[in-house]
């Protein structure tokens, strides 16, 4: 089973990307939720000999995916697809305006490359991640805040759509970092309000553990 990762930096967990690093086994996967998630999985099913590839590149919003999704995602063909993308539209979204035009671009892209790795591969299995953040960033005004949150809603409404309209796997994170934040503050989650710590990655890792089950056919605990 091959099982293909992409999004964003929060994804990418500053992975080696040059064609001469990729033999580094210590870097080429990253260190994000996806380290964790290979990990757990690799050390409980030995015997299956998965094949885990993280292609997420830092800064990336879904029109970047999109272009170059041929290369980083039809071209590797994976049996399992986990997409998490979506805090950088909010924060730089289309054409740099924050409106519905650029939900709707956002959701046209993001079908798009949907529609392309379910008509490359029918029995394709796709797990969608829900963008997250909280409302206090590092640097940000309160005014840039309440705009990047409400985009932010716009944006996990198109993704929950998306996922049932592929029959895909969705994991919801939102409401997950918003319950951990209500037994710990934010930065023990989010060191900067985007970014996850150690502990936030692994909360990531747990809930798509949990959720995938039937994917894995495993119960792998976190």
């Amino acid at each position: 089973m091959k099982i293909l990762f992409q999004g964003d930096s929060i994804t990418d967990g500053n992975r080696y990307k040059d064609e001469e690093s990729r033999w580094d086994k210590n870097h080429q996967i990253g260190h994000s939720y996806v380290y964790i998630i290979t990990g757990l999985l690799g050390l409980k099913h030995p015997e299956r000999d998965y094949e885990f590839i993280n292609r997420g590149i830092s800064g990336n919003r879904v029109r970047e995916l999109e272009a170059r999704w041929q290369e980083d995602a039809l071209d590797i063909n994976p049996d399992v697809l986990s997409i998490l993308v979506g805090v950088n539209d909010a924060n730089h979204p289309f054409d740099d305006e924050i409106n519905d035009t650029g939900c709707e671009k956002y959701e046209k892209s993001y079908r798009s490359i949907l529609q392309k790795s379910r008509e490359q591969n029918p029995n394709l299995k796709i797990v969608l991640l829900e963008s997250f953040t909280c409302e206090d960033v590092i640097g940000e005004t309160r005014a840039s805040a309440e705009i990047r949150v409400e985009r932010l809603k716009s944006i996990q409404k198109i993704v929950r759509k998306l996922a049932k309209e592929f029959d895909a796997i969705f994991i919801p994170l939102s409401d997950v970092f918003k319950k951990a934040i209500e037994s710990k503050n934010a930065r023990y989650w989010l060191w900067d309000g985007v970014h996850p710590t150690e502990a936030g990655h692994a909360l990531i890792a747990r809930e798509f553990l949990d959720k995938t089950k039937s994917i894995f056919d495993s119960d792998v605990n976190l």
